[in-house]
């Protein structure tokens, strides 16, 4: 029996064994001895999405691809390769992604399937930048989708229910430099007034609070692609200047990290100093432990059109949740029509929520939460949530789509799980 966990700790892997096939020839020696499996990424889902009984499939040791296509607008890269891997290769060859997580130490893989997504009123999910992926299945069979073919848009962020995703293919675009601005102690109430003034004063923005005070956030990030000419950037510099006026908010003087007090040193630079865009989206380094290790996260995107009155539940509930609460992230993310996206159809802001590392205390308050959100709210795949598994697939439009597609390719339910099955696969 394998005691392995998760990243965060907060999980014990059920598994029989965890095995690591280094082809995949040897991957399908494995799925043909029969029996339950589920694949693991970087272990970064902090509930039981990858959980099983029977074996465990990581591909941390299947070879290594990165493929850029002789037109330059997409690469192939093998599905266990973290973001972070992948990222300095695209800059060698003067290439880019358009996004990327808070953390650069996920899997590919693993995030597409599970809808991760970095921020930007502009930019798509992680999964958006599919354009094509091949999975074996539990008979053995490798299966290709790609962008505009019959079912490609549930097979992107599948929730490892159709098979062993092996490779990807993502858009790629000119490799880019990005600015990071961090503003402190901006006034909650100016903030609502005009959310989207806020979410658009960058390429990416987020918002960050303790909740410890309801009056003002902690801070607020803008991540800001480099102008081309010096007139955008002095443009681009006012813009900033004026916001944080209008917000009562100040420069921070000095290198901050999300959590208020934990030490900055393993954030990306700060204070408008320009850098390659792998060095600058996220906000840690991958040569460090990501975030504050130890901890529980939850998060719930809303439409836009309700993006202020989730905020403003939240900040109902502050006192409740401060306690808890390590920090509350706030960001954007655009529509996208992958059907188990969080943004599918519809553009996003999520409220992201890392939590102290008390699960039952977490788990006590999130009913709660869940509750004075509007009902609109979806929850991330890969991390905690109460909501009851019918009223979760009520709020993805095209769920029965996605159980045929499940059904076509696993008609043995090989890749279901508890987790599946509370969601009613």
């Amino acid at each position: 029996m394998s005691i392995e966990r998760n990243w965060a700790g907060n999980l014990a892997y059920r598994a029989s064994s965890v095995e690591h096939p280094e082809s995949i020839d040897e991957l399908r020696e494995l799925l043909a001895r029969g029996g339950r499996v589920r694949v693991l990424g970087s272990r970064h889902c902090f509930n039981d999405i990858a959980d099983t009984t029977g074996i465990l499939i990581a591909l941390d040791r299947m070879p290594q691809v990165s493929e850029v296509s002789p037109t330059r607008d997409s690469v192939r890269v093998s599905a266990g390769l973290r973001y972070g891997d992948i990222a300095p290769v695209l800059e060698e060859q003067g290439l880019a992604l358009a996004n990327l997580a808070s953390l650069p130490h996920i899997s590919v893989a693993g995030a597409v399937a599970t809808g991760t997504h970095g921020s930007g009123d502009g930019i798509g999910s992680l999964a958006s930048a599919v354009r094509a992926l091949t999975m074996l299945t539990a008979s053995g069979e490798l299966v290709s989708f790609a962008r505009g073919e019959a079912g490609f848009e549930g097979a992107v962020v599948a929730l490892g229910a159709l098979g062993v995703v092996v490779d990807l293919t993502l858009d790629v675009e000119p490799s880019y430099q990005v600015a990071q601005h961090v503003f402190e102690k901006p006034s909650w109430d100016a903030i609502l007034r005009d959310l989207g003034a806020v979410t658009g004063a960058g390429t990416s923005v987020s918002i960050f609070s303790t909740w410890q005070q309801t009056d003002v956030a902690d801070q607020i990030w803008i991540k800001q692609r480099v102008a081309a000419t010096r007139a955008d950037a002095r443009e681009s510099e006012s813009a900033r200047a004026a916001l944080a006026a209008s917000l009562g908010a100040a420069p921070a003087q000095g290198k901050r990290h999300p959590i208020i007090g934990a030490d900055p040193e393993a954030c990306t630079d700060q204070e408008g100093v320009a850098g390659p865009w792998f060095q600058r989206l996220p906000h840690f380094k991958l040569e460090f432990t990501p975030s504050a290790g130890a901890e529980i996260q939850s998060e719930y995107l809303v439409p836009r059109i309700d993006a202020v009155a989730a905020i403003e539940a939240v900040r109902s509930l502050a006192d409740r949740i401060a306690p808890l609460l390590l920090v509350n992230e706030i960001r954007t993310v655009r529509a996208d029509d992958l059907w188990l996206s969080s943004s599918y159809g519809t553009d996003v802001v999520g409220l992201h929520f890392t939590w102290k590392p008390d699960e039952a205390a977490v788990r006590e308050l999130l009913p709660t939460i869940e509750a004075a959100l509007p009902a609109s709210a979806r929850p991330h795949w890969g991390k905690v949530f109460t909501l009851d598994g019918a009223e979760a697939r009520s709020r993805y439009p095209r769920w029965d789509d996605f159980a045929a597609l499940v059904a076509q390719h696993d008609p043995q339910r090989r890749f279901v799980n508890e987790y599946l099955e509370r969601l009613g696969l």
